[in-house]
């Protein structure tokens, strides 16, 4: 691509752009050090052991997890490993397929989630849901909704 067919920001561009990077690397970063003090999880472990609660008998295929989490099935296998050898989550082949794996959350990973939820909740609204109004909320659901679909 030619530098003439560049087509630079423009200041409302870049001050959104500026903004949104600032949050994608700050951000989860907070979240996190908060979930490290009070459950000693990251912020991917913790997503991922609560998407696993909240699904039905607390089970859930490997790839609907990854869906869910947003993660790499690298990324995700790797982090279910740790987490299983912790004994917060177990894996095994699905009963209907066995092509698939079943991850289901433990007894000790349910109190893990039962721990880190309450102030997880609090930090999410601190940093972030507290300072929005419905139209902020609204405002980021779509945009979160239009970007990820890319």
């Amino acid at each position: 691509m030619a530098e003439d067919d560049v087509r630079w920001l423009t200041a409302e561009e870049d001050a959104a752009w500026t903004g949104l990077v600032s949050l994608v690397l700050l951000l989860p970063g907070r979240l996190e050090s908060d979930l490290q003090r009070a459950a000693g999880v990251t912020l991917f472990e913790y997503l991922t052991l609560s998407h696993v609660s909240e699904a039905p008998d607390r089970r859930l295929r490997m790839g609907e997890l990854a869906y869910l989490a947003s993660g790499s099935p690298s990324r995700l296998s790797n982090v279910v490993k740790r987490l299983e050898g912790r004994g917060l989550l177990r894996r095994y082949p699905d009963p209907d397929d066995g092509r698939r794996t079943v991850v289901e959350l433990t007894d000790p990973g349910w109190d893990l989630v039962v721990v880190a939820a309450p102030p997880h909740l609090r930090s999410v609204r601190a940093r972030v849901l507290d300072h929005l109004d419905p139209a902020d909320l609204a405002a980021l659901t779509a945009i979160a909704g239009k970007l990820g679909a890319h």
